[in-house]
């Protein structure tokens, strides 16, 4: 029925949600008015359509904050987070007069005690339902999620914010629901850092929420650890990543063309305004998205001419039979060729913004990020191979983060080297571009006496990679020490025991070659989650599927409080100066 997959976290958050609140409405036959939060209508949004409301006898969606028209032949199902405003808004419906005949309520997480009071105060006779569905984060694709909340950065990282405690307990709990919908009840680990504490207060919140959810099942025994390890890592454990020029499909679409909420506007061929959902029910855009874009470009074209190819019937004669068969197709042929075009467009946005500026910028990018040249020889003078970016009339934000590339290749500059190359950027004014980094953990300002250590990196040498995409996002690394049990515990140490598969007795090794491919049969394994405190970017997010799809034996999935790109990311770093962080609930979140 449902037109999502039925695979991956938006396959599961749907079943959850056709589990308990669809569950519960089937069992009487009357059509139902459903009534969300904003944070509510977008979980929805990421795993069903309409249409699948519809078929289960819900006629209309309503937003709780707004005025409605009373229906009081009707039942309401609310489903809602469990915060003061949202409660409000629900007793409001029922005093001093009811909008509705009764209330079956569906929380996202843990209702405090005090809320749940004042609803049974005023409207105990009208609610029939009360649960807790523990989903209170955002499934955004097949192995990625997030916690809606791109706020936690400025709250967590901001010397002036004044709610990081409260903000890491939401992520907390956020992450609970996470793994109670998967069912998995994992051993915890983080990584150490010297100089930042967060990823350690996390993993301590989140072990004991864990153990605290698990205490005893349905059948009054306690649950046992599952065979999943989570590892919580922060976001100045690999500032290259995010701030690089990615030449994949995806990383390079959400960096260099404007798509705003994954829609993508273009003018078709008439000159008429468009617009395009990029979502995984655009199976041309899962099959493409982390390719790169040499590739793209090289397939798309062929597969319209395809399409166009397939409609011509062979021997050329048009017989009724012929005509109505081809009528039949029509529909998933336009859809086909839609798609296609699409995708044609959106890859020659980008290579169109390539080919003007990213180009010459990839060469250096690479060099300052890897360490060394495309023929494999050791970068001596990183300074070099900056100079050219900083004379070339390239955009103030490009120098930004080639600058940027810079200063994390040589673990930190002088104060005096950094005046310097702040001239050279003309950004004397917005200096916090660079500076601000260091509230993440990151080395901006060092004494020439400082050596740090550098990462031990995997080597890829023998890996096929294009000239201009010869780095590897430091996650990777960590996923594939992680399935092969190579961790070291003094870098991770263990907030919680492991299950047997992550002890090393029973290592998920990633030189197993299995011979199950499908998602089902590998969830029969091992599950790896790995949260990223403070945003993730999309070559992150791509590392998951690669790792997953040469493991097999392991799902590997990744999560953050939201995605970033490359602009997103460098205005959260300078926004870190600006005055104390408010504290906001996830409905309020998702109204600002």
């Amino acid at each position: 029925m449902a037109t999502v997959s039925d695979h991956g976290l938006r396959g599961i958050v749907w079943k959850r949600i056709k589990e308990t609140i669809i569950a519960d409405c089937r069992k009487s036959e009357v059509w139902k008015i459903l009534i969300l939060d904003p944070f509510t209508t977008k979980l929805l949004s990421s795993c069903c359509k309409m249409s699948d409301l519809m078929s289960e006898k819900i006629t209309i969606v309503e937003d709780l904050y707004k005025s409605r028209e009373p229906v009081l032949e009707m039942k309401a199902i609310y489903f809602m987070s469990p915060t003061s405003k949202c409660v409000d808004a629900f007793i409001a419906d029922f005093k001093p007069k009811p909008k509705y005949k009764s209330a079956h309520v569906y929380f996202t997480d843990y209702c405090p005690d005090d809320l749940f009071n004042n609803m049974k105060l005023y409207c105990a006779k009208y609610i029939r339902v009360c649960k807790e569905i523990n989903i209170s984060f955002m499934p955004q694709e097949a192995q990625v999620f997030t916690c809606d909340n791109p706020e936690a950065f400025r709250s967590i990282y901001s010397n002036k914010s004044q709610d990081k405690r409260k903000t890491l307990e939401t992520l907390a709990d956020q992450l609970v629901t996470l793994c109670a919908t998967l069912d998995e009840y994992p051993g915890v680990r983080y990584k150490k850092e010297s100089n930042m504490e967060n990823a350690k207060t996390l993993a301590e919140l989140v072990d004991t929420k864990l153990s605290r959810h698990y205490e005893l099942d349905d059948s009054d025994k306690k649950k046992g650890k599952t065979q999943a390890q989570l590892l919580i890592v922060e976001r100045g454990f690999d500032p290259v990543s995010p701030i690089l020029h990615e030449l994949t499909y995806q990383a390079m679409a959400y960096d260099l063309v404007d798509i705003q909420s994954d829609t993508y506007k273009y003018k078709s061929k008439d000159g008429s305004e468009k617009q395009a959902l990029l979502s995984e029910d655009d199976m041309l855009w899962v099959k493409l998205r982390h390719k790169h874009i040499a590739e793209v470009s090289e397939q798309i074209p062929k597969m319209v001419k395809e399409i166009s190819a397939s409609k011509k019937q062979p021997d050329g004669k048009i017989s009724i039979t012929n005509l109505a068969q081809m009528m039949k197709k029509m529909p998933a042929f336009r859809k086909q060729l839609n798609e296609k075009t699409i995708h044609l467009q959106l890859a020659e946005d980008c290579m169109q913004q390539f080919s003007n500026n990213v180009e010459k910028l990839c060469k250096a990018e690479q060099d300052l990020a890897v360490g060394s040249d495309v023929d494999g020889l050791k970068v001596k003078d990183p300074m070099r191979t900056l100079l050219p970016v900083l004379l070339h009339p390239y955009s103030t934000h490009d120098k930004i983060r080639a600058v940027l590339l810079y200063i994390f290749s040589i673990n930190g500059t002088t104060d005096e080297n950094l005046s310097k190359l702040i001239q050279h950027v003309k950004i004397e004014d917005e200096r916090e571009f660079i500076l601000n980094w260091k509230e993440l953990g990151v080395p901006i300002i060092t004494s020439p006496s400082f050596f740090p250590r550098k990462q031990t990196r995997r080597d890829r040498s023998q890996e096929e990679r294009y000239n201009l995409s010869r780095w590897t996002p430091v996650i990777k690394d960590v996923m594939e020490d992680a399935v092969e049990n190579k961790l070291d515990t003094k870098e991770w140490p263990h907030q919680s025991e492991c299950p047997a598969a992550w002890n090393g007795s029973g290592a998920v090794s990633a030189r197993q070659k299995h011979k199950a491919s499908s998602q089902d049969e590998r969830r029969s394994g091992s599950r790896l989650i790995i949260f990223v405190i403070g945003g993730i970017s999309y070559s992150e997010m791509r590392c998951a599927y690669e790792v997953t799809q040469a493991v097999k034996s392991c799902e590997v999935i990744i999560g953050s409080s939201h995605i970033l790109t490359p602009t997103r990311l460098l205005d959260d770093i300078k926004a870190l100066s600006k005055g104390p962080v408010e504290s906001f609930t996830i409905e309020e979140r998702s109204n600002a």
